[in-house]
């Protein structure tokens, strides 16, 4: 009697592992340590707080610029001048 050739019989990998080697988008696990490492984070988030904040006041002073060369709002300023300094 003769035996078969024996071969090596590779071991199967779990189920979760089979599907994401074949998909292209597959993700790694999201534990509590990378989670805590990848929102963790905060270098920069002060200059960045910063850099907004800067942008709204450059907006609104644009804004006012806009507003204050108006003849309109200039004739009412003009004029809120003028009676402030007739009243003194």
């Amino acid at each position: 009697m003769t035996r078969p050739p024996l071969t090596l019989r590779r071991r199967k990998a779990p189920a979760a592992a089979r599907r994401r080697a074949g998909s292209p988008t597959a993700l790694p696990r999201l534990t509590s340590r990378s989670a805590a490492r990848l929102l963790g984070d905060e270098t920069g988030a002060a200059t960045a707080e910063y850099a907004i904040a800067t942008m709204a006041a450059v907006a609104f002073a644009g804004l006012l610029v806009v507003i204050m060369r108006s003849d309109e709002v200039r004739g009412i300023l003009t004029d809120l001048v003028r009676r402030a300094l007739a009243v003194s």
